[in-house]
């Protein structure tokens, strides 16, 4: 072995090397199979190549051993191969294998949250038109929010900023009044995983909604401010709106609406939510808890 491959095993330069002193930096998940292959060679016709896990120190470094079977080319009782070491190529097929199988399973979350989403609206909706428009902002808003918590590599985390989530979700609704910069958003700094992402977009598109078509943003001069406090364990989100029409509680607090924010709050944020319909404008407190938020 030249003095790269001993560098490549992480041993110390010698005359030679014999196969019984490799498997001890072989890792111990790859051993039997890596001598059953290199005892296999001995009878093979044609040429092999048999990729293992080799451990140097507390690293795992991959390996691709590569030679010819059947004791092809041998000379004088001596064996000729080539070790490659091939850890960037694993590493980047492992990450590829990981982030398909995260898109194959947000795909089917995503596919089974529209399929629901249809089923209820259908139900809701007092005409086609109604249904459309109500489906596709709730999607859109669903869209958005994945659009933003989308699988990460190790160096940036593992989840997106709330802050950045609501303004992204509520960016569509910033200039549709007197002036912009009419929404505030200010909360603290912390991430938000894919689950929770979710319930936040549906209940960011229902307030919304209903802010424009009751509240303050259907006033040119009305504003909405979005912010955070801490409770203990929990995370207080305070959406206060002012300017707008005077609000009146509405006959129907149980429409399918309340039910989606009450059931995204309980449900997947493990919190609480409380409307006041206060003259100067509605204020929607919703409580969640912070382990809740990341996954």
């Amino acid at each position: 072995m030249d003095p790269c491959g001993f560098e490549l095993w992480g041993l110390p330069w010698s005359n030679k090397v014999t196969f019984e002193e490799l498997p001890a930096r072989i890792h111990p998940a790859d051993r039997d199979r890596v001598r059953s292959a290199f005892n296999a060679t001995r009878v093979m016709t044609g040429s092999y190549e048999t990729d293992f896990r080799i451990l140097i120190g507390d690293k795992v470094r991959w390996v691709a051993a590569r030679g010819k079977g059947n004791d092809a080319d041998i000379v004088a009782r001596t064996m000729f191969g080539i070790f490659l070491d091939v850890t960037g190529r694993k590493q980047a097929e492992e990450s590829s294998e990981l982030l398909a199988g995260e898109m194959s399973h947000r795909v089917k979350n995503l596919l089974a949250i529209a399929s629901g989403l249809t089923a209820i609206s259908s139900r809701s909706a007092t005409s086609v038109e109604q249904m459309a428009h109500e489906l596709t902002g709730r999607l859109s808003a669903l869209g958005r929010a994945h659009n933003l918590v989308r699988p990460l590599s190790p160096d940036q985390g593992t989840a997106a900023l709330l802050g950045d989530l609501l303004s992204i979700l509520l960016f569509p609704y910033d200039d549709l009044g007197a002036f912009k910069g009419r929404i505030r958003v200010a909360v603290e700094r912390i991430g938000v995983g894919e689950a929770s992402a979710t319930a936040i977009a549906l209940i960011i598109y229902e307030l919304a909604t209903n802010s424009m078509k009751y509240g303050a943003l259907s006033s040119p001069t009305g504003t909405l401010d979005v912010s955070s406090a801490t409770d203990g364990e929990d995370l207080v989100l305070t959406w206060l709106e002012q300017g707008g029409p005077r609000v009146e509680k509405p006959d129907d607090v149980a429409g399918f609406g309340s039910r989606l924010v009450n059931r995204s709050v309980t449900g997947q944020l493990s919190g609480a939510n409380h409307y006041d319909w206060s003259e100067d404008g509605l204020i929607v407190t919703l409580r969640a808890r912070r382990e809740r938020l990341a996954s």
